[in-house]
C-alpha cells in the first residue's frame, strides 16, 4: 500500500454513481472528497483519469462488483503463503463453482480468525467467484464513462469483516438478487467463519414456512460438516426499512429473538476495501484488461508527450518568425533612414574633403611665411640667399652664397635655424629636426672671392600633424 498515492472507489448505486477519492496518509487511506455522478452523466475526467503525475504519484482505481453478480464460498487450507494459498484454491474451483472453470473469474481473501485453537493450522479463505461474461461487461460499462480500473472488488467482504462476533451466532445481510428479496448469511463458530448461504424471500405464498424450510436445511449441512455444534445467536445486519420486513419472519421461522443492528456505513466501507485492494495479490481483473489499460495508459502518455512537443516547437516556430518579422521591419526603417540620409552624407564628405585641402593650403602657406621670417631674422649680414624652397610642407632648401673669409657665418646661420624654436626659447619646441634625413646637409663650394653653399631642413612638425 505505499506505493500507492490516492486510490478512487467508484459504486454504482441505485440512485446514482458514488464515487469516493482517498489519499493515502499514515499507512493507510483517508477520505478526501465524495461525489454523486447522475447515471446519465459522465465521471470526471480530471478525477479518475491518469496521467504523467501518475508515474512518480501512482493511483489506484477500484470498482465495486454488483453483490448480485457474485458467489462467495468458506473453504479452511493448511496455513500457506498467497501464491501456495491461490495453487490450493484453484485445485478446488471444479468443486466449489456451480459454472465451469473457463467461464467464471475468481479471487480470494485470507479471512481473519477471532479466536486461537486450530488457527495455527488452517486458515479461513473466503473465494470470490463471478461469471466472466458479467465482468466483461461491467468492465465495458466502465469503459464507456471513461473509469479503467486497477482491481474489482466485492464490497461484502468489507461487510463480513466489519462483524465482530464475540460468540457462535448467524449474521444475515438482506439485499436483492436479481430482482428478488435474498439475504446473505454468515455462521461463525467459534469465532470463525464456517459458512456463506443464501435466503430467499418468496415473493409470495408462506413467507414464515419457507424460511424456515431453507434454515433446517442449512443447519443439517453444518452438523453433517461438523462446523455446527449448537445454537447460537441470530443477527439481523439491515437498514430500519428492511429490517422491519425481515425481522418478523426470522423471528416467526426461528422461534427465537433477532438481533438487529446497523450495517457499516458505505464511506467506512469503501475505505476498507481501499486498503485491503491496496494491499491484495489478486484480483477478479482479467489479465487480457489489465495488459490493454497498461499499455493504453503508456500509448496515452507517448502521445500527450509528441503533442506537447510539437506544440512546443510550433510555439518556437511562431516566436522565431515573429522575431524574424520585427527585425526585418526595424531593419527596413534603418534603411530607409540611411537612404534618406545618404545625399547628405555624401556633400558632408564633400565640404569635409574641401575643407581639409583648404586647411592643408592654408597651414602650408604659414608655415611657408613661418619659415620665410625664421631666415629673415636669423640671416647674418653678407650672407646672400639665392634660393629659397619650401617643399610639400616638409622639406626647407636654401642656398646662396658668402664671402669666402666669412664661411663660418653660414655654419652659424645653418646651426641657428635647425636649433631655433617655436616660441624663440632655449627650451621650447624646437621647429625643425635636428638631424635631417631626407634633407641636403650643408655644403659649400668655393669660387673665387664667394662661395656657394647650399642646406635642408626637416619640418619637426608638419602639417599634416597639426590637423
Amino acid at each position: 500500500m505505499a506505493r500507492w498515492n490516492s486510490c478512487n472507489l467508484l459504486y454504482f448505486a441505485p440512485d446514482a454513481k458514488r464515487l469516493w477519492q482517498f489519499d493515502a496518509k499514515g499507512g493507510g487511506f483517508v477520505l478526501g472528497r465524495e461525489q454523486r455522478v447522475p447515471h446519465a452523466d459522465r465521471l470526471p475526467a480530471k478525477t479518475i483519469a491518469k496521467n504523467w503525475t501518475s508515474l512518480w504519484q501512482p493511483k489506484l482505481n477500484v470498482a465495486w462488483l454488483a453483490a448480485e453478480d457474485v458467489f462467495l464460498r468458506v473453504i479452511e487450507l493448511p496455513v500457506s503463503n498467497a501464491a501456495e494459498t491461490a495453487a490450493m484454491v484453484e485445485m478446488q474451483l471444479e468443486k466449489i463453482s456451480t459454472l465451469p472453470v473457463n467461464q467464471i473469474v475468481w479471487t480470494m481473501h485470507v479471512f481473519p480468525r477471532r479466536t486461537a485453537g486450530d488457527g495455527d493450522k488452517l486458515q479461513t479463505v473466503v473465494v470470490v467467484i463471478v461469471p466472466r461474461q458479467v465482468v466483461e461487461e461491467f468492465l465495458g460499462k466502465l469503459e464507456q464513462d471513461g473509469f479503467q480500473p486497477d482491481r474489482l472488488e466485492v464490497a461484502m467482504l468489507d461487510q463480513l469483516e466489519a462483524v465482530d462476533p464475540k460468540s457462535d451466532g448467524v449474521w444475515v445481510f438482506p439485499q436483492v438478487l436479481g430482482g428478488q428479496t435474498a439475504a446473505l448469511v454468515a455462521w461463525w463458530t467459534g469465532g470463525i467463519l464456517r459458512n456463506l448461504s443464501l435466503l430467499a424471500m418468496p415473493a409470495t405464498g408462506d413467507h414464515v414456512a419457507e424460511l424456515k424450510q431453507q434454515i433446517s436445511l442449512i443447519t443439517w449441512s453444518g452438523e453433517l460438516e461438523g462446523w455446527l455444534t449448537g445454537a447460537g445467536e441470530w443477527h439481523l445486519v439491515a437498514d430500519p426499512v428492511t429490517a422491519a420486513q425481515w425481522e418478523g419472519a426470522l423471528h416467526q421461522a426461528l422461534g427465537a429473538p433477532v438481533l438487529v443492528e446497523t450495517p457499516a456505513n458505505p464511506v467506512d466501507l469503501a475505505g476498507r476495501t481501499a486498503r485491503r485492494a491496496a494491499a491484495a495479490t489478486t484480483n477478479l481483473m482479467p489479465p487480457e484488461y489489465a495488459t490493454r489499460y497498461r499499455q493504453q495508459f503508456v500509448d496515452r502518455l507517448w502521445l500527450r508527450g509528441l503533442f506537447y512537443v510539437v506544440l512546443a516547437y510550433v510555439a518556437c516556430v511562431a516566436v522565431y518568425f515573429c522575431c524574424v518579422g520585427y527585425m526585418g521591419f526595424r531593419t527596413e526603417g534603418v534603411e530607409s533612414q540611411v537612404s534618406g540620409l545618404s545625399l547628405s552624407y555624401t556633400n558632408a564628405m564633400q565640404l569635409r574633403a574641401k575643407f581639409d585641402i583648404l586647411q592643408e593650403r592654408n597651414d602650408l602657406k604659414f608655415a611657408a611665411l613661418d619659415c620665410w621670417r625664421l631666415v629673415a631674422e636669423k640671416l647674418p649680414e653678407g650672407l646672400t640667399v639665392q634660393r629659397f624652397s619650401f617643399d610639400k610642407g616638409q622639406t626647407l632648401s636654401l642656398n646662396g652664397t658668402v664671402p669666402a673669409k666669412d664661411i663660418q657665418q653660414i655654419i652659424d646661420f645653418e646651426k641657428g635655424l635647425r636649433k631655433a624654436t617655436v616660441d624663440g626659447t632655449t627650451n621650447g619646441r624646437t621647429i625643425f629636426n635636428p638631424v635631417s634625413k631626407s634633407a641636403d646637409q650643408l655644403n659649400w663650394r668655393e669660387r673665387g672671392d664667394s662661395d656657394t653653399w647650399r642646406f635642408g631642413l626637416e619640418m619637426a612638425q608638419t602639417a599634416e600633424d597639426t590637423k
